[in-house]
């Protein structure tokens, strides 16, 4: 049993697995920001634009003769109340809506992170530390005054890069 505690501690506080949970907390709340977005800014003017009728409340109903008190259903909310069968299609298009706006943000994430790799990789080019010989063709230390692979005599006032 110690061993399986041990094991556990070992794995738990690993660095991917801390910074993995870091990354579905962030990621959670983040979700909730967009949903909020999608539900509370983006949709209020296209249900208006529909007729005043809350977006995330459009349904297609799939029995169009069940009635609420002798009044056909046009919300989910009603069709919930009388266990209507309906496809809530505005539902589904505040999800995909949802969906989108995290794909799009992630996407300008991870392009912004290769950017700054790129830039990153660009900075830090290695000084030169050889030089070839103009005889063999192979690489030999910038200070060698002879070449190691064919012993050809080089110049005597070595190449400073």
């Amino acid at each position: 049993m110690k061993g399986f505690i041990k094991e556990f501690k070992e794995f738990a506080v690993r660095g991917n697995v801390v910074d993995l949970a870091v990354g579905v907390i962030i990621g959670g709340a983040f979700g909730k920001i967009v949903t909020s977005i999608v539900n509370d800014i983006v949709m209020p003017p296209i249900g208006l634009l529909l007729g005043g009728v809350s977006f995330g409340e459009l349904i297609i109903p799939l029995k169009p003769n069940l009635t609420l008190n002798g009044k056909p259903i046009h919300t989910l909310a009603e069709a919930k109340t009388i266990g209507a069968p309906v496809i809530a299609i505005g539902q589904f298009i505040n999800v995909v809506l949802d969906f989108l706006i995290v794909a799009f943000c992630i996407f300008l994430l991870v392009k912004g992170i290769n950017w700054l790799k790129r830039e990153k990789k660009e900075q830090e080019e290695p000084e030169k530390t050889t030089k070839e010989c103009p005889y063999c063709l192979s690489e030999i230390p910038l200070a060698a005054t002879r070449c190691g692979h064919c012993t050809s005599v080089l110049d005597a006032e070595p190449e400073r890069g």
